[in-house]
């Protein structure tokens, strides 16, 4: 007994018939040398080799493409002052500097830094005295459980170093992307108003 094709039956086979058609046809046109025209920079699944300049010293190692400046920083280098909380850059503690500027190290690649400069929060102080940010902020009371800390006198510091008379509207715009469970916005707006004084003085 021949079976009977109902018309839903039929529309779906000739949709199916179609994509297939189509896979196949985008696929034959493909040629060796579609297939072999990557980016001769772009890396396999492998740990490749890279130069990370941190906090003024050269650094080789073997990283997968895969692993975050973050990560880099903590692992390999040993570099735990960096902290990753959210690691999807909504909380600002792994903050550092890329060429003094303030960035989300859990946001970027270690082989994406190439030859630009890191600075962490261990390298922000010189020859062996704090930076004036890092002393008001134990002078002022700005933190308590610690976490965010790092993160956030990485960014007031660099807003230091940027603008000789920072406004606390200025300080409440570079600290804004970052997270405080413990609420002390206050204080540390009040840390760095201070560092931006002693700094000048």
């Amino acid at each position: 007994m021949q079976a009977k094709l109902s018309r839903r039956s039929f529309l779906l086979g000739s949709a199916l018939t179609t994509a297939g058609a189509t896979m196949m046809k985008a696929a034959s046109s493909l040629t060796t040398g579609d297939l072999q025209g990557k980016d001769p920079q772009s890396a396999g699944p492998e740990a490749v080799a890279i130069s990370l300049d941190v906090n003024g010293e050269s650094h080789k190692l073997f990283v997968e493409p895969r692993m975050t400046l973050a990560e880099a920083l903590r692992g390999p280098l040993g570099l735990t002052g960096t902290k990753i909380g959210c690691n999807r850059g909504a909380c600002s503690a792994c903050t550092v500097w890329l060429e003094g500027l303030p960035v989300c190290s859990c946001m970027m690649l270690a082989i994406e830094v190439g030859e630009r400069h890191i600075t962490t929060i261990e390298g922000l102080a010189r020859t062996g005295e704090l930076h004036p940010v890092q002393s008001a902020f134990i002078e002022h009371d700005a933190l308590q459980c610690g976490f965010c800390t790092p993160g956030m006198v990485m960014s007031c510091a660099a807003l230091v170093e940027r603008v000789a008379h920072p406004t606390a509207e200025q300080v409440q715009t570079a600290i804004s992307g970052h997270v405080c469970r413990c609420g002390t916005f206050p204080h540390v707006i009040t840390a760095t108003l201070a560092a931006a004084k002693t700094r000048r003085g």
